[in-house]
């Protein structure tokens, strides 16, 4: 099971269905399945645009979960930690309204999921990559999900 970003649900996105139909139904299917969800942060992020993807979030609600009271207990775990907690609040002062990050990545932790993030792991940051691996949590990106699952192209 994969709890997605919005950055990698915006570069899925991307990709045109009529050029890759077989990988679009391969998603469908997962998505279907239930092994693909989201969080309702990153549904506030993507209503916040236009676009294929926030057509796509408006028609599939459901891939886009609540937290349940043990993730918003994790989520506390994670801001117990100094450098993530001041990072992750910078990054929501600047961007303003929705952050999704620590719900994700709680939210995979309670469920033993993989999240599927283009953030990339940086020294001393709050990426979402280095609150995964402080918290043992499976993290991978749009290609790593491609290739867990055995799309080829």
């Amino acid at each position: 099971m994969y709890v997605f970003d919005t950055n990698s649900l915006e570069a899925l996105f991307a990709i045109p269905k009529k050029i890759f139909p077989s990988m679009w139904d391969a998603y469908d299917t997962l998505v279907s399945d239930g092994k693909i969800i989201s969080v309702k942060e990153a549904a506030k992020e993507i209503e916040r645009k236009d676009g294929l993807l926030a057509e796509w979030a408006k028609n599939h609600k459901k891939v886009f979960v609540s937290p349940e009271a043990e993730e918003a207990l994790f989520v506390g775990e994670i801001f117990k930690v100094r450098n993530f907690q001041n990072s992750l609040e910078q990054k929501k002062q600047l961007k303003g309204g929705p952050h999704a990050d620590p719900f994700l990545i709680a939210k995979a932790k309670i469920l033993n999921c993989t999240v599927v993030t283009e953030e990339k792991w940086k020294p001393n940051a709050a990426k979402i990559p280095n609150i995964c691996k402080h918290f043992k949590v499976d993290c991978i990106n749009l290609e790593g999900f491609m290739e867990k699952e055995g799309w080829k192209f």
